[in-house]
């Protein structure tokens, strides 16, 4: 069994401070003997830092091939779809997986090295000679934090794993059996209990502090409150998101909710990266094997120089932000007789205007004849070119999206919104997204992307704009873990379980506002009142998505709630009604791309790697999975 010390492991060097800040400022030592290691405060310190290291393996690769493991959480989730390139990387939707397959292995070894290299600095950092008792407590602290963040990771996938809470100093030691669930969960909720009470674990780190981005007590007391939710105590839970009410966070919110605002888009920018909202993030800088790759695969092909777009936001996602009055969209409002049509069919709502005439945006070398191409491709392709309004198209659907809830189009470029890009060759300029796409490099400038001959959603949420990021791989924005919105919203499902349901609307209140979105139980509008308890629930639940859609929040939750296995293969998307398993990646008026498979509902916990039991024959298998 590889059983790897944290005193022979290659500890890199990881700024842990987006906007430049640095709290490790060393060079990285990759050759530093066990028995030397604990010696100094400063050899001490970087062995800290490489229990944080693991997340940049585990979210910023060195380069652009994608492993497995880097595919972000909610790519598993009904929140979006990875290109069909990509599919094959998640063998859990596919019905290829087995205990084999890399994904299981590769994140079941990632979460262990956290373990591994955090209980090697708890045994040992006691004695340093030249550190002081509260520095050694602080980093007890911030290792435990991380061993329960491994270990609450691993008990939601895997259902029970192996507690090593001591470092293995022997290949006879790391071959225990599997604990309970309950037991793995008793061990998280202890070593968070052993942070928030820390003395020298401060509350929260200001913006600018060259400490930010290390663990805190708001850090501890958002993440054990989430565990008592998968356990089912809400009552604690709400105890635990209450107490990060007094240390300091709060809601990015300039404006204060004003509508028309951009708060929400703002928050997702390196300025704003440290703001009170922030609890916990992967910190990102420009430097590589140390940025935000989303800057690339969330992006297109006018980010960043060229950047591509793996990550596709289903239909089924942008449908459940609400209309700007709070009322549940609906296509047939904007686009009469969508029910009734196939998806092929509908394809006519989304056609850029002048097909008919050749009176669009076009480049001007182009003829009249090339609209006419385009027109009878669309035919031949199944259009109802019958509902087409030559001179009016792009504004019919436009509606559709302006009026939304605001997070809509400051989460997602929609059809006929502009983005502010930069492309080789071109530099800074706003492209369109339009439909068929013509020209990117000049005019009518459309958004180009790795798909061209399909016309998806695309990512705005962690996409740069202009030049804030031109070279791959290294966009400074930080990857967020969790911020204070989502504790709000938490906060309301905790109070709305415990029957405290009108409390429980101030809270997703908070949220809407600072979006600029219309308050529940408004009078003015009949479509938010809040109908009870179960009407609550899944409004909340709805908040969750719209708030938290792509920050890898969603696959997590969707586990916790029991939805996660209809959502991912059995959603009826894009109002198809009686539709069977109309699922995975679609175009936006629900034509399919592929379909996600199962071989049964047992996928919804992962597997033990078959790699793993064979090391350790102590290891039993999970229910439905055949080594």
């Amino acid at each position: 069994r590889k059983l790897v010390r944290c005193a022979s492991i290659a500890l890199l060097s990881f700024s842990m401070a987006g906007c430049g800040a640095d709290f490790l400022d060393t060079t990285p030592t990759n050759n530093i003997s066990g028995s030397s290691i604990w010696t100094k405060a400063t050899l001490a310190e970087q062995a800290v830092i490489g229990v944080y290291n693991v997340f940049l393996d585990q979210y910023c690769p060195n380069s652009g091939i994608l492993d497995s493991h880097r595919i972000p959480w909610d790519a598993y989730s009904s929140v979006m779809d990875t290109d069909k390139n990509w599919i094959k990387r998640m063998p859990n939707c596919t019905g290829a997986a087995t205990p084999s397959s890399g994904l299981f292995s590769d994140i079941y070894k990632r979460f262990y090295t956290f373990i591994y290299r955090a209980n090697d600095v708890i045994d040992n950092i006691g004695q340093v000679p030249d550190m002081s008792t509260g520095e050694k407590q602080r980093a007890i602290a911030e290792c435990k934090f991380l061993r329960a963040f491994a270990y609450m990771r691993l008990n939601i996938l895997y259902k029970g794993v192996p507690l090593y809470m001591n470092a293995i100093t022997s290949p006879e030691n790391g071959n225990k059996a599997r604990s309970s669930e309950a037991d793995v969960w008793a061990a998280v909720l202890q070593d968070l209990t052993d942070c928030v009470n820390e003395p020298n674990l401060p509350g929260k780190y200001n913006s600018g502090d060259s400490n930010c981005g290390r663990v805190t007590k708001g850090a501890a007391y958002a993440f054990r409150g989430q565990a008592y939710q998968f356990m089912g105590d809400y009552a604690k839970a709400l105890a635990d998101f209450e107490s990060i009410e007094d240390l300091g966070y709060a809601l990015y919110s300039p404006s204060n909710g004003t509508p028309g605002n951009d708060d929400f888009f703002q928050l997702f920018k390196p300025a704003n990266e440290q703001c009170d909202e922030m609890i916990f993030s992967v910190q990102c800088v420009e430097t590589t094997g140390m940025g935000n790759p989303r800057a690339i695969n969330y992006g297109n092909r006018v980010t960043g120089g060229s950047a591509w777009n793996n990550y596709i936001p289903n239909p089924a996602f942008v449908e459940m932000f609400e209309c700007a009055d709070g009322s549940e969209f609906d296509w047939e409002k904007y686009c009469p007789g969508w029910h009734s049509m196939t998806p092929q069919a509908r394809v006519v709502f989304f056609l850029r205007d002048g097909l008919q005439s050749g009176n669009g945006q076009w480049g001007d070398t182009e003829a009249t004849s090339d609209y006419q191409t385009l027109y009878n491709n669309m035919v031949a392709y199944g259009a109802d070119m019958s509902r087409y309004v030559d001179q009016g198209n792009e504004v019919r659907i436009r509606k559709a999206y302006e009026d939304r809830d605001p997070r809509l189009m400051q989460s997602i470029i929609t059809p006929y919104s502009t983005y502010n890009g930069n492309e080789a060759g071109v530099g800074n300029h706003t492209w369109t997204l339009r439909w068929p796409y013509i020209l990117d490099a000049g005019e009518p400038y459309d958004i180009r992307t790795d798909t061209n001959s399909k016309f998806y959603y695309l990512w705005r949420k962690y996409v740069p704009e202009y030049d804030e990021c031109t070279t791959r791989w290294v966009y400074s924005e930080d990857i967020i873990l969790c911020r204070y919105a989502e504790i709000l919203l938490r906060r309301a499902e905790c109070l709305n379980e415990l029957g405290r349901t009108n409390e429980a609307v101030t809270y997703v209140n908070m949220v809407r506002k600072r979006a600029g979105h219309v308050l529940l139980d408004d009078p003015a509008y009949s479509a938010t009142s809040v109908k009870g308890q179960d009407d609550m629930r899944q409004r909340i639940r709805r908040e969750f998505y719209v708030e938290l859609g792509g920050e890898d929040s969603m696959f997590f939750n969707e586990l916790r709630w029991g939805t996660w296995y209809d959502r991912k293969f059995r959603d009826h998307s894009s109002g198809q009604v009686g539709a069977l398993n109309t699922n995975g990646m679609m175009q936006m008026w629900g034509e399919t791309t592929y379909t996600h498979l199962s071989v049964g509902e047992y996928v919804s916990v992962w597997p033990i790697p078959a790699k793993e039991r064979e090391m350790n024959p102590n290891l039993t298998q999970n229910p439905g999975w055949q080594d």
